[in-house]
């Protein structure tokens, strides 16, 4: 492989090259070094894009007071307040499962088994049909 001589101008042309190299990363570094300092005078602005705060309903605002009092006094050992004004006046009813939809659902589930059963058996119909074309097809090897 033949080496290039080495002219004053390749020598000059390499020695502007690191030279502007030198500059750039001494600008940097001394970015980084302002960043650094105490006296940092440089703060960058805050966007001029304002914060959205959520909007919550007094009637959220009562909730939340009222399961932030039931925590506390968890935490006290006391029972929580029983008048609470975000308490609901009575409870809600239970709801109970007539004796026409529990029967319509135990339907619904049976006949749903039953069809899955039978996929089932359809399935395992056909595997030892399949177990014993590919052990006929397939050579055995001596």
């Amino acid at each position: 492989m033949p080496t290039q001589k080495l002219t004053p101008e390749i020598i000059n042309a390499a020695i502007e090259g690191f030279e502007s190299q030198k500059r750039r990363i001494d600008s940097q570094i001394a970015e980084l070094r302002q960043l650094l300092s105490p006296d940092n005078t440089n703060v960058t602005p805050a966007p001029d894009v304002p914060v959205r705060k959520r909007k919550i309903s007094a009637a959220g605002r009562r909730r939340m007071a009222a399961a932030q009092q039931a925590r506390w006094a968890k935490v006290r050992g006391e029972k929580a307040p029983a008048s609470s004004p975000a308490a609901p006046a009575q409870a809600k009813k239970k709801r109970e499962l007539s004796e026409a939809g529990r029967q319509a659902i135990i339907e619904a589930t049976k006949k749903r088994w039953a069809l899955k059963q039978a996929a089932g058996k359809k399935v395992a119909e056909k595997s030892p049909a399949k177990a014993a074309k590919k052990t006929a097809a397939t050579p055995v090897a001596q």
